[in-house]
């Protein structure tokens, strides 16, 4: 009888370390993402410094910050690869801006993101290295329902990601 209860201990012991173990499993990452994720530098840049208000051309306090605060930290990186994130605010976009066009919020953020990965291109930054995506208002980062909430969530986030995140 004691055998039998030992068993039955060491079963129910062994199916509660079980459950415990597969719950805790997914929430573990493998020490390379661990490390790709520790090694990612970001730089967010105000899209109300970057462009003009509904545009997509650099302003010249725009490329002025990206030449002073970003580029020559983007330069000290090697073995990376730099991803440029645009968002937008939910307003719609103008009719200017339909004509021109855009025909909505993914399209212009999409735009701006492009537009400073160019830039960063054209001041030396190796094209094969650098990429550009919008996700236009689906990922606010705080409300939209005041002028402030709307101006954060109009924003670029420069990415840089890989084992020489890290820079010199």
């Amino acid at each position: 009888m004691k055998t039998n209860t030992m068993r039955a201990r060491t079963w129910v012991a062994a199916a509660v370390f079980g459950s415990i173990a597969a719950l805790a499993l997914p929430a573990c990452v493998s020490q390379s993402e661990y490390e790709e994720a520790k090694a990612q530098q970001n730089f967010e840049e105000a899209g109300d410094l970057l462009f003009p208000s509904g545009g997509y051309q650099l302003s010249a306090a725009g490329q002025s910050d990206l030449d002073k605060n970003v580029i020559p930290r983007l330069k000290t990186y090697q073995n990376v690869k730099i991803v440029v994130y645009g968002y937008t605010d939910n307003v719609p976009v103008s009719s200017q801006m339909r004509q021109a066009g855009i025909p909505d919020n993914l399209a212009l953020s999409t735009r701006r993101a492009s537009t400073v990965a160019s830039y960063l291109v054209s001041k030396g930054i190796d094209p094969n290295i650098v990429s550009a995506k919008g996700f236009g208002e689906t990922h606010p980062k705080t409300t939209n329902d005041t002028p402030e909430g709307r101006a954060a969530n109009r924003r670029i986030v420069i990415t840089v990601q890989g084992p020489g995140a890290t820079g010199s």
